[in-house]
């Protein structure tokens, strides 16, 4: 805990410093220090290595270390008081990232080169983004994509010789609608790759080759549907009660030495560096020249199954509630579950930010 209020002191005192920005160089400076560290193509070197542009990468030890915290600190306060604290840090912490990694990706549209008059390339690549948001999000693309790296994951996991469960999709195959795409894949992803090690575990035990994990896609004016059914056995009754608790739970001694293994972690997935031998065009899209990024994350998303943290369902519905979404799990023991992810199209609504008080109180 003491080292996430030293990050957050040593950002405050370090922005608190900038002065107002008036111009077009004031603003890159800025942009210099809020932005990470990393390797940009050579057409675009805008940021640099400015050793102060150390921001977002630090704080990518952020929620970790907040985990590790809560589960250390859960036989000194109420599970209820742990989980509201870290349900709020972690709202506002989405917040200031969305807006800084908008911010950065503005700044570098407006410095691309086909946005200036005399520009030979009319067509803008990235016309599809605005900043950070995918104007045209499919969600059969996505389902896809999480499907083909969770199968990635789980076959370097039990072995090649293990039959894995098809990810089969229907429904309204051609939903579309604007999204930040990195928040929609991580919560799809931790949802399949649950599914997906829940029916091979059962399956162990069985013959044949395992149920399908089946996801129904349903698109309405105002929202989109996504169920995900597995037939995976259902969750078992000890970790029921705490299903959506960070800290508390039966297997929390073993969350944190998993945690431990997992450095860094991000609010958003950004910095993830899809792999593009296991995901499909959408995802490329989102990983094109404009946004380069250094695979930090490539340590959470690319975990091997067994490799429980215990916050994957907990977080997953911090995104989708933030964007005025949400995530329910129906479970039928010894038969498998039922995950509704419901997505409210941008622009809809108001994200969810957390209230000044709850803000103050903490």
């Amino acid at each position: 805990m003491s080292h996430v209020y030293e990050l957050y002191y040593k950002a405050f005192e370090t922005l608190r410093k900038v002065r107002e920005i008036n111009t077009v160089d004031d603003n890159d400076r800025y942009c210099k220090i809020i932005t990470e560290v990393r390797p940009h193509s050579s057409s675009s070197p805008r940021y640099g290595t400015d050793p102060t542009s150390q921001t977002l990468q630090e704080h990518l030890t952020v929620i970790p270390k907040l985990a590790m915290g809560i589960i250390e600190c859960q036989s000194l306060m109420r599970p209820d008081e742990t989980d509201k604290f870290m349900n709020t840090l972690l709202r506002s912490r989405i917040s200031r990232r969305v807006i800084a990694e908008q911010h950065l990706a503005l700044t570098e549209t407006f410095h691309s080169p086909w946005h200036f008059p005399d520009a030979q390339q009319i067509q803008d690549p990235n016309a599809d983004f605005v900043g950070e948001v995918f104007l045209r999000c499919n969600a059969k693309e996505v389902v896809q994509d999480c499907g083909r790296m969770a199968h990635a994951r789980a076959e370097e996991a039990f072995g090649s010789d293990c039959i894995l469960p098809q990810v089969r999709i229907e429904g309204h195959l051609n939903a579309t609608f604007p999204y930040i795409l990195s928040h929609l894949q991580y919560i799809v992803g931790e949802l399949l790759r649950n599914s997906i090690q829940a029916v091979v575990e059962r399956w162990a035990h069985l013959s044949g080759d395992p149920a399908p994990v089946e996801v129904l896609l349903c698109e309405a004016p105002q929202h989109v549907i996504i169920r995900i059914s597995d037939q995976g056995g259902g969750i078992p009754k000890d970790i029921l009660p705490n299903l959506w608790s960070f800290g508390k739970g039966p297997r929390s001694h073993i969350h944190l030495e998993n945690l431990v293994q997992v450095p860094k972690m991000a609010a958003t997935m950004q910095e993830l560096k899809p792999s593009t031998t296991s995901t499909g065009g959408i995802a490329r899209a989102a990983n094109d020249e404009r946004r380069p990024v250094d695979g930090s994350l490539s340590s959470l998303t690319y975990r091997p199954p067994n490799l429980r943290l215990g916050m994957g369902l907990p977080m997953s519905r911090v995104y989708a509630e933030y964007w005025a979404g949400s995530l329910e799990l129906h479970t039928l023991e010894g038969y498998g579950v039922d995950a509704f992810l419901t997505i409210s199209k941008l622009g809809n609504k108001n994200e969810q930010l957390s209230t000044r008080a709850s803000m103050d109180a903490i």
